[in-house]
């Protein structure tokens, strides 16, 4: 199993069909869940998640976008245990 989700994100396009598996925290719980659709585009978002940062410090994510099929579009943001694959 492939924990470091890079490589295969920086070979996706838009028109991709992919299978992401993803673990999705929610206070002190936490269950692991696929999502699947079609790429719509990719991003690098800078964000301020971080409490008590310098204010110059750069924190980004990176983001897929995708189309679920049935109208849906969902935004999954990437972490070191995220699982891309492709559909």
């Amino acid at each position: 199993m492939e924990l470091a989700p890079r490589p295969i994100f920086d070979e996706l396009k838009a028109g991709d069909q992919i299978r992401i598996t993803h673990e999705v925290k929610v206070g002190s719980q936490r269950w692991a869940t696929e999502t699947s659709g079609k790429v719509v585009r990719l991003e690098r978002r800078r964000h301020g998640l971080h409490f008590r940062r310098n204010p110059d410090d750069k924190v980004y994510s990176d983001l897929i976008i995708l189309d679920r099929g049935d109208g849906e579009m969902t935004t999954v943001t990437l972490d070191e245990f995220t699982v891309i694959q492709r559909a």
